[in-house]
């Protein structure tokens, strides 16, 4: 008897996840998001009938950023659920992130999506880190340029709609309220001085 409630309890189970894995499939041909509703988990569908081929496209990632104005020398477009509503519950959005010659993209997470990339122009030094600690990079690059002299773009293909975007410093340094300093430099092997003066550096600008 134990034995069949057991194969019994599984089966349930099993049944249980394949049917919340199938809930999370688009019932419908389309949710073209409407903005101006209350975001729960995502935004809800517009009125089918008030659908229009706008809510599908973007000009956005068209043409570069200026980067001019921009402490890294890195400008990101975001193509996500926010700027083309069609793109609610489908999984998906592209971002366009333009780098002047010698620019940065801070170090940074996406909470919500994994990315891959695709280069348009220059060269660029890409690479992430692992749990274990191990930096796994590449110079990539179109053409044979020099990425300290030229300019480069690429676009960023994400497996979500809005996939977030957290960089490291900010979110440590610049936190609100703020991390407490002899945490961070515990954590740093730093002292509080240099934390301070570090966040300093992420404080916004009076």
């Amino acid at each position: 008897m134990a034995i069949s409630m057991t194969h019994l309890f599984v089966t349930i189970m099993l049944l249980a996840a394949h049917t919340a894995l199938a809930e999370t499939n688009m019932l419908q041909d389309l949710c073209v998001a409407d903005l101006k509703g209350s975001k729960v988990n995502g935004y809800p569908c517009k009125d089918p009938s008030q659908v229009t081929p706008e809510d599908f496209y973007y000009m956005g990632l068209a043409n570069a950023a200026d980067t001019s104005n921009t402490s890294m020398g890195s400008a990101v477009t975001a193509g996500n659920v926010e700027k083309i509503p069609g793109l609610n519950m489908m999984g998906t959005s592209m971002s366009r992130i333009d780098y002047a010659p010698g620019g940065l993209n801070p170090p940074h997470l996406h909470p919500r999506a994994s990315e891959a990339i695709f280069v348009l122009e220059g060269s660029l030094f890409v690479g992430f880190l692992t749990t274990s600690g191990k930096l796994i990079s590449k110079h990539v690059n179109k053409g044979d340029q020099n990425p300290n002299k030229t300019p480069a773009s690429v676009i960023a293909a994400f497996d979500s709609q809005n996939p977030g975007t957290q960089s490291v410093g900010p979110s440590l340094f610049g936190a609100n309220p703020p991390i407490p300093d002899d945490l961070l430099a515990k954590a740093f092997s730093l002292g509080t001085n240099d934390i301070q003066n570090i966040k300093g550096k992420f404080q916004p600008k009076k």
